[in-house]
């Protein structure tokens, strides 16, 4: 109908399939589909034979879920993906440079290119980290750059995720399912291969090695237990790696290292890959009531004997107020314009972007700036006059707690139903790998989809599922 948005299709201009699927494209038309819809169901008794499940916080029962797989690919071009990946490396750069300054000479404050308060009040920044340089000079080991499309050259940075990423084990297990689902299509179409995304990460991180560390690096990952939402991928990505997996009671001080109880005693540990969150990491330093963390830990970590991946103190490069000033960032650190462009942002903060956000607001997409998830959110196109109206409340009472940005015309790749496919709006996450000699990107990344038509919301926890990414080889 004509008065329904537009929407960029990834798959098909008109009806023509757009380059990157037109040999995925004639491969469908000769399928049958109530062959793919039993695929589709081998993949999920896949999923949930492997245990792919995460957590719902605070669901009443229930709390394990599937996270729903759809087996048609998203597919990018090989001249899409080296766009966007300088676009990535460049952000990356400038996200460690900015962490590296606002915990050392504080240069971006004093030529007043972000407000201090906005660092100095803000609860993601550890003035503990000040003047602490991580082995390598390395922040961000691992970076998650979420992203949106909404045209054939227009991909824009939602968010960056500097502290613990999540979900490249979905990444992982979407491939392998792939794979085995289709391993003729991956005769036919060449793409790019993810599966060592394990050994790039081990790569990366002993490359991130602390000064005390002698002979090979040994890594581990520091997982809060089996509780935790993401237990699945911190038990999946040490097992890959070939690293323990640990808990905090599994590890403690010995003559000034951190090391983990083994059946010959214990040994020392040179790259912690923490899955726990700051405030729980050392409860010396942070939370006394932790149970989580290792006392003594970040001590340890300031004199060189341990390198904890990703540095703490990095949230404060996620934070979504932060995130208003990205391209200036950017431009501070590397003296370029920045290739990958943000989403407009309103920061609440802002008396007269606050006038104008409640103004609006059926017509914004308004999140708290330390939010994931998708919780604490409101899609105002998509809310009713209640929920409206509650949120207009919390918007008043606590205005620096949230920022706000346009609903966009997000992109769509089809999904496959019951009567066929049908088109629903995606996002992307690429994972990036830094260490002190390299920015690795893995080929694509995790593609979520919003499963409900008409839903602009990805995220697992809100209903969403995810799809195969697959950047090409041409």
């Amino acid at each position: 109908m004509s008065g329904e948005p537009r929407f960029f299709d990834e798959m098909r201009s008109g009806d023509a399939p757009r380059p990157p699927y037109a040999e995925y494209d004639r491969w469908f038309r000769a399928e049958d589909l109530s062959r793919l819809r039993r695929k589709s169901e081998e993949a999920e008794t896949f999923f949930r034979r492997t245990g792919i499940t995460f957590n719902v916080y605070g669901a009443a029962e229930a709390d394990e879920r599937l996270i729903p797989f759809d087996i048609v690919p998203r597919i990018l071009s090989g001249r899409e993906w080296s766009r966007l990946a300088r676009g990535i490396e460049q952000r990356v750069r400038a996200i460690n440079a900015f962490l590296h300054d606002i915990y050392h000479r504080q240069e971006i404050l004093r030529a007043g290119r972000i407000p201090k308060e906005l660092v100095a009040q803000n609860d993601a920044f550890l003035p503990q980290m000040i003047g602490v340089t991580p082995p390598g000079g390395v922040y961000t080991h691992i970076v998650g750059i979420d992203l949106v499309r909404t045209g054939e050259d227009e991909f824009y940075v939602l968010e960056d995720n500097a502290r613990t990423p999540s979900g490249v084990s979905y990444m992982l297990e979407n491939r392998e399912t792939m794979l085995q689902m289709f391993p003729e299509l991956f005769t036919r179409i060449r793409v790019r291969p993810v599966s060592d995304y394990p050994t790039r990460l081990r790569r990366s991180l002993a490359a991130s090695a602390p000064p005390a560390c002698s002979g090979k690096p040994v890594v581990a990952v520091l997982t809060p237990g089996i509780h935790n939402s993401a237990y699945f991928e911190h038990s999946f990505l040490a097992d890959q790696m070939g690293a323990e997996l640990v808990e905090g009671h599994d590890l403690r001080v010995v003559d000034g290292r951190i090391a983990m109880r083994t059946t010959q005693g214990y040994q020392p540990i040179d790259v912690l890959y923490r899955r726990v969150d700051d405030d729980f990491l050392d409860p010396l330093i942070f939370r006394p009531d932790s149970l989580l963390g290792v006392p003594g830990v970040f001590d340890i970590y300031r004199a060189g004997g341990v390198t904890i991946a990703n540095a703490p103190g990095t949230g404060i490069a996620d934070d979504k107020a932060i995130y208003s000033y990205m391209p200036d960032i950017v431009e501070f650190y590397t003296g370029e314009t920045a290739l990958l462009q943000n989403v407009p942002t309103w920061r609440c903060s802002d008396p007269s972007a606050l006038a104008y956000v409640l103004e609006h607001l059926s017509e914004l997409v308004v999140k708290e700036v330390h939010g994931s998830g998708g919780y604490g959110m409101l899609v105002g196109p998509a809310a009713s006059r209640k929920e409206l109206a509650a949120f207009r409340e919390k918007l008043v009472a606590r205005p620096a707690n949230y920022i706000a940005q346009p609903t966009l015309a997000l992109s769509t790749v089809p999904i496959l139903t019951k009567a066929g496919l049908a088109p629903r709006h995606v996002d992307l996450r690429p994972y990036v790998l830094v260490s002190p000699d390299r920015i690795d990107l893995v080929p694509g990344g995790l593609t979520r989809v919003a499963l409900k038509r008409g839903s602009l919301v990805v995220n697992s926890s809100q209903g969403g599922g995810t799809k195969d990414t697959w950047v090409l080889e041409d």
